[in-house]
């Protein structure tokens, strides 16, 4: 499976966001990873679902990979779905009924995906990996851009890609906070296929050297892997 590297917003200029988007991915970011926060299920609050159709109408033809930090769950996810969300991913302790919203995601046109904090067991995927496409692993503790990695991260991607393997479907693995050029390889080599990078790359001279050298380094990993 390739890997993929997405751009997260939430360390982009949002005075400039869409000439930031068009920037990142003419750099070469694959998608753009779009996190929605409440102020309730984590203590920030960010952007909705009229920023992702802006994004649309202003012409992004990229996947967007939306993670919602928020609860409830459902009621936003046809909104985002409306707005032009690829992927839609949320916390299974955000909902009341997990395999509910995930067939409501996938009712609505989109990719369902769980995301993991870094102190929740993936025992959840024992119910439902067979009806998600995505694992989102949080390796920073959510609400904020900008964290350190936390290594105990990578005995669980290693956990969740022993899972994978043993579904027999293709299921991505993404990792989200504090990845970057220098930890990157290592990433890989725990078995994550998808990058999401935001002030690593929205915090550097060249958006493009960035993507280049992160892309490098998780070849490299993989290859290790």
């Amino acid at each position: 499976m390739n890997s993929i590297i997405s751009a997260s917003i939430l360390s982009a200029d949002f005075a400039r966001l869409g000439e930031e988007v068009n920037a990142v991915l003419a750099a070469g970011a694959d998608c753009i990873h779009f996190d929605a926060m409440d102020n309730h299920y984590v203590p920030n609050l960010t952007v909705g679902p009229m920023v992702c159709a802006a994004l649309r109408k202003a012409g992004v033809r990229a996947p967007i990979d939306v993670h919602l930090m928020v609860s409830p769950v459902d009621a936003i996810v046809a909104e985002f779905a409306k707005a032009g969300a690829t992927n839609i991913s949320f916390h299974p302790e955000a909902t009341q009924h997990v395999d509910r919203s995930i067939e409501h995601i996938r009712d609505c046109g989109c990719r369902p995906g769980l995301v993991f904090n870094p102190a929740t067991p993936l025992n959840w995927l024992d119910y439902v990996i067979d009806k998600i496409d995505l694992i989102l692993l949080m390796s920073v503790n959510p609400g904020f851009g900008g964290q350190k990695f936390i290594p105990e991260v990578f005995a669980k991607l290693r956990q969740a890609r022993e899972r994978i393997l043993a579904c027999g479907r293709d299921v991505r693995l993404e990792i989200d906070g504090g990845v970057k050029v220098e930890n990157a390889a290592e990433i890989a080599r725990a078995g994550a296929d998808t990058f999401v990078a935001g002030s690593a790359i929205f915090g550097s001279e060249s958006y493009a050297l960035t993507i280049k050298a992160m892309r490098a380094q998780i070849a490299a990993g993989s290859l290790k892997g």
